[in-house]
């Protein structure tokens, strides 16, 4: 491809717009541009980039025996209605009704409307095991899209789904695709954790996100350097310490003006914040087997040296949505924001952590003004509809299996597995005759990678300070070719012209800069696209003995004899598909 018929520009100055180092560059290289917010068209060089990861997943996919498939992007509510989806999934489904009035959906996911495919063909257990994948756009209606390609709204899935007559079966599958997803991610050239996770809004019995570790992320993972133990931080636990047991005292109630916060409470009774209940209010969208949906106010108790979880608590109560209660509405169940207590309050959920059972004469709110109680005990002085883990792990928590010391770090969540079981199966009759003629739900697995935010996690992975380095198993093309032009000399525009022809001829992939602009501007927009190979056909480097040779991620450049290029090319290529093949290791699977 030349560069002067390529559709896209490179842009001098830094997008305003753009947050993240991968967005600025996909931008500034040519590679994206956004319509709207969580909206982008994918100009040329970023297609072919994503055509090479799509290749990929295939090859993976294809592997591990799976078999492709493509399902529509718009989905009739009755399949979800089946499931119990479409009552439980919020304002990030995009609904709407067809001109027969007829309910569809915008698919933000898949599994329905395998799972009907799967009922309509799957009989007998001679048909088991399947693996069926796609790769195809989707919608979800994300309020906060962020960070380029990063977090969106339409966006391109690999998603594939095994069916199997057993979970020892779908082990096996969910092992190989541990696997497989390992290999893609290394092959495509960033470095990731698995990690286990929340099953969200998919369900089933277990589920782990590959993890890229950047700054940029919205995810926290939590590790153990000691025995290994990994966890999004959603669901990750830690070692909690009960204070010393203490005989039940007295409730008592103290003037504490002014102390709505833990660490006011805390300083104007000199005690530690582990001697204080903190209670943390939101309203819960409770979801039904229908329409309905219960909007109830939840109150959280944790100690006051620890955090909540959000998602451990909407997990816990069931919740649909859950967003943070306003004062209006703690009032109304008769707590007193700052001064808030469970004692006394009505139409209230109360879920307690596992901890505050064991932590005696505990400080807490009085539900009225500038007023605390001392030593509230639970089951003596207030009880809880739930009690369970509330707390989020964080750094410096002791780890539960050795108790180490844990470490957090941020990440871009990039692909994730989930062992859905009989979740979808059962309530959408998805069932197989066995081979003693009794009737089973199929055991399902579904997996995911996002290929847009693959790249954008490539891009945030390989780049200086010049432009991007792509890692050559994805590099929208192969060598940048630069043609210097002299008004002088036609013969390094011959030269150049005769090497392009030739790099084609052996079908090598090559974006031919024959612009009539100045060298560095060249050079300039051959490091922010950010190729595997350079080469430059000069006045200067013929004189010199050939062509300019260069390689992006090294920078090393070197002169190479004109009718030596082509064997150093290859060569080169070889050299770094080889070095990202030995990254492509077996890994210790992980619970």
């Amino acid at each position: 491809m030349r560069v002067s018929r390529l559709f896209s520009h490179t842009l001098k100055e830094l997008p305003s717009e753009a947050q993240v180092e991968s967005h600025r560059l996909l931008i500034r290289g040519g590679f994206i541009q956004q319509l709207a917010a969580g909206l982008f068209g994918y100009l040329p060089l970023a297609r072919r980039v994503m055509n090479k990861i799509e290749a990929i997943l295939h090859e993976e996919m294809q592997k591990i025996g799976g078999q492709e498939v493509t399902m529509p992007v718009i989905l009739p509510s009755d399949i979800w209605k089946d499931s119990g989806r479409w009552y439980q999934i919020g304002a990030e489904m995009s609904r709407f009704t067809d001109r027969k009035d007829h309910e569809m959906c915008l698919a933000m996911t898949h599994e329905e409307a395998l799972t009907d495919l799967a009922r309509k063909i799957v009989k007998s257990y001679k048909q088991l095991p399947l693996l069926v994948y796609h790769v195809q756009t989707k919608w979800r209606d994300d309020p906060r899209p962020r960070a380029g390609l990063i977090r969106v709204r339409e966006f391109t899935m690999k998603d594939s789904y095994s069916l199997d007559t057993d979970w020892e079966g779908l082990d096996k599958q969910y092992r190989a695709h541990y696997q497989a997803y390992f290999n893609i991610f290394h092959r495509c050239g960033i470095p990731v954790q698995a990690v286990t996770s929340d099953t969200g809004m998919m369900g089933g019995k277990l589920a782990h996100e590959f993890m890229y570790l950047t700054e940029i992320g919205e995810d926290t993972i939590i590790t153990c350097p000691s025995c290994g133990y990994t966890a999004n931080r959603q669901v990750a636990v830690s070692r909690k310490e009960p204070l010393p047991g203490e005989e039940p005292k007295a409730l008592e109630k103290v003037h504490t003006p002014g102390c709505k916060t833990i660490e006011d409470l805390a300083a104007f009774l000199s005690i530690p914040r582990e001697k204080t209940a903190k209670a943390v209010f939101f309203m819960a969208e409770i979801a039904g087997t229908s329409e309905e949906t219960e909007e109830k106010l939840v109150m959280a108790i944790v100690r006051g040296d620890m955090e909540l979880n959000e998602t451990k608590l909407a997990n816990a109560v069931k919740a649909k949505e859950i967003r943070p209660a306003r004062e209006e509405e703690i009032e109304a169940v008769g707590a007193v924001p700052g001064f808030a207590s469970p004692r006394g309050i009505k139409d209230a959920l109360v879920v307690v952590d596992d901890l505050i059972p064991e932590s005696s004469n505990l400080v807490a709110g009085a539900n009225e003004t500038d007023y605390h109680l001392v030593n509230v005990n639970y089951g003596r002085d207030y009880q809880a509809a739930l009690v369970t883990d509330l707390v989020a792990a964080g750094e410096g928590d002791r780890c539960t299996r050795c108790g180490a010391s844990l470490k957090a770090a941020k990440a871009v969540e990039v692909g994730n597995i989930f062992k859905l079981g009989t979740r979808y199966s059962e309530s959408m009759g998805c069932v197989f005759q066995d081979k003693d003629g009794d009737t089973k739900p199929v055991i399902m697995g579904s997996y995911g990678i996002g290929v847009g935010r693959l790249m954008a996690a490539v891009a945030e992975e390989h780049h200086d300070k010049d432009g991007l380095i792509w890692p050559v198993s994805i590099a929208p093309y192969q060598v940048y070719l630069i043609r210097i032009n002299d008004t002088q000399d036609d013969l390094p525009c011959e030269k150049a012209d005769g090497l392009y022809e030739e790099l084609l001829e052996q079908s090598l992939e090559v974006l031919y800069d024959d612009r009539d602009e100045r060298p560095g501007v060249k050079f300039k927009d051959a490091d922010l696209i950010g190729l595997p190979i350079r080469l430059t056909v000069s006045k200067r480097s013929l004189e010199a003995g050939g062509v300019e040779f260069s390689v992006r991620g090294t920078g090393e450049k070197r002169v190479v004899p004109l009718e030596k290029v082509l064997e150093e090319v290859k060569e080169t290529l070889f050299t770094l598909f080889q070095e990202l093949q030995a990254k492509v290791v077996p890994q210790e699977y992980r619970d």
